[in-house]
């Protein structure tokens, strides 16, 4: 079955132990904390780790304004973008020098090629990260709806600890990436 915000909530909610929910618009608090909640602790959890599943690459549009100064060019972000990996020019998605500034990539490249995490759909979600999130928003979930900040604290450990594993699961999906420039071999080659 995929993964929806709702049921993700559920299974948060009855790890817990309080009534799992159905909808976001139940007059309940768990539905109220958990449609709060929700959006924040997925982000943060997804931005916790570069993600195999949230990498993606695009080349960006130029932006006809011009930035202020520093840089020749803008460029806009794509809109599913959670956070900015790395950019380059020529076919390479690094190596570029840029900063990104209110929504717009500031180059001095004439064309961009961006490397990012993007906010997938809960379906996407693979299944070594979903326990991740469900223990996170157990967790933040935990202190307003049973108000025990010991519980609360038992549960954030064992977020982490799921956190940590997933990533060594995540790690796996591709290839290590090489290292290209290591000062220190270069001046041991000396």
């Amino acid at each position: 079955m995929p993964q929806t915000d709702v049921t993700l909530c559920a299974t948060a909610l009855a790890k817990l132990g309080a009534r799992p929910i159905t909808s976001f618009d139940e007059p309940t608090a768990e539905a109220e904390t958990a449609a709060r909640l929700y959006p924040v602790v997925r982000d943060a959890t997804l931005m916790a780790h570069p993600w195999t599943f949230t990498l993606a690459q695009a080349w960006l549009e130029r932006d006809p304004e011009p930035p202020a100064g520093d840089f020749s060019f803008a460029f806009r972000l794509p809109p599913d973008i959670l956070r900015t990996l790395s950019a380059g020019s020529g076919g390479s998605g690094r190596g570029l020098v840029y900063r990104v500034f209110g929504g717009r990539l500031h180059a001095d490249a004439a064309s961009v090629l961006l490397t990012y995490q993007r906010r997938p759909s809960e379906a996407e979600f693979p299944a070594y990260f979903v326990p991740v999130l469900v223990a996170r928003l157990a967790a933040e979930f935990c202190l307003p709806i049973t108000e025990n900040a010991v519980r609360a604290e038992v549960l954030t450990r064992l977020a982490n600890a799921e956190l940590k594993l997933a990533k060594l699961v995540d790690s796996q999906q591709s290839t290590p990436q090489r290292v290209e420039d290591f000062t220190l071999v270069q001046a041991r080659l000396a």
